[in-house]
């Protein structure tokens, strides 16, 4: 498939032990664990599709290398272009933005957590919104979300004007209740920020350090994503659960569904309609393949 031109290219990080979700990561990568009707990383990749964004590298652990080249290939089923990179062990989220530089060069970056789900009327305008500012002006731009146990995220701080006076990775003592979700928009200077960054207390290249190496230039802007808006941070047995409830929810009310990535491809116009019914035929007895041969016979 012939390489795809465009400005931003994302990163699905997709590697980690999943010891939170342990004993069911020891059997099986927790990206491909059902979040209700689909394995968790469609949802993430859902929403870099969602973006416009054709070029993805799948950062993913050594022994599900071949598990993801199974179910993903090139991408080009999907009308994309999809690497992968391996990270030998959990360094830490910003070795992620490392592993991948061959693959994203000058290019600015969409860097998404492979075990977070996001919903919300608008999301994707307000990413749009982020992508384009990072295209065109480059910096950081984050999205920060009210949560009840700040202690489990990198959390962000504000001053009485809005403005983000500091940036905290896993606080004992949090200083807002607002987490920073897991979806990062960089431009090209942020591979180099990323190798500089040093091992935390917890040996870990932290994304948190990145986000505050460029508060510190002057070039972060975080953004508040407030009722309207659901996210999961999958990582543990209760948010997976919840997660699986919320999309279940959703699509039974709606009759539509979440981060379904063959959909997706074929209305961003990635795929045909033949193509489509290509990937919905070996499905047709399932639920999933009944929905997208209803999309081929609108």
């Amino acid at each position: 498939m012939s390489q795809v031109k465009q400005t931003m290219k994302a990163i699905v990080l997709a590697g980690g032990s999943g010891t939170r979700l342990y004993p069911v990561t020891q059997v099986v990568n927790k990206h491909f664990l059902p979040v209700y009707n689909k394995p968790m990383i469609y949802y993430p990749l859902s929403i870099v599709m969602l973006l416009g964004i054709r070029d993805v590298i799948f950062v993913v652990n050594p022994q599900d290398l071949e598990s993801f080249k199974n179910h993903f290939g090139d991408g080009s089923k999907l009308g994309m272009n999809i690497n992968y990179v391996v990270q030998q062990k959990p360094n830490g989220l910003a070795e992620g933005l490392i592993l991948a530089e061959d693959y994203i060069k000058d290019h600015s970056v969409c860097y998404v957590l492979g075990d977070n789900i996001f919903f919300g009327h608008d999301i994707i305008k307000i990413m749009k919104q982020a992508k384009e500012e990072i295209e065109k002006e480059g910096g950081a731009y984050v999205f920060g979300y009210y949560v009840k146990d700040p202690e489990r995220f990198g959390v962000v701080e504000f001053d009485e004007n809005g403005n983000v006076i500091s940036l905290e990775e896993k606080p004992k003592h949090p200083k807002s209740n607002y987490a920073v979700v897991g979806i990062y928009f960089y431009d090209k200077e942020a591979v180099n920020i990323a190798k500089k960054v040093k091992p935390s207390h917890r040996g870990e290249l932290e994304i948190t350090s990145v986000n505050e190496e460029y508060l510190k230039r002057k070039r972060l802007k975080v953004k508040l994503l407030g009722r309207g808006f659901a996210w999961f941070d999958a990582g543990t047995h209760d948010s997976f659960l919840e997660a699986g409830e919320f999309v279940a929810t959703i699509e039974r009310k709606t009759g539509l569904m979440i981060g379904c990535i063959e959909e997706i491809a074929y209305r961003n116009g990635w795929i045909t309609k033949e193509q489509l019914l290509e990937l919905a035929k070996p499905l047709k007895k399932t639920e999933y393949g009944k929905y997208l041969l209803e999309i081929v016979r609108e």
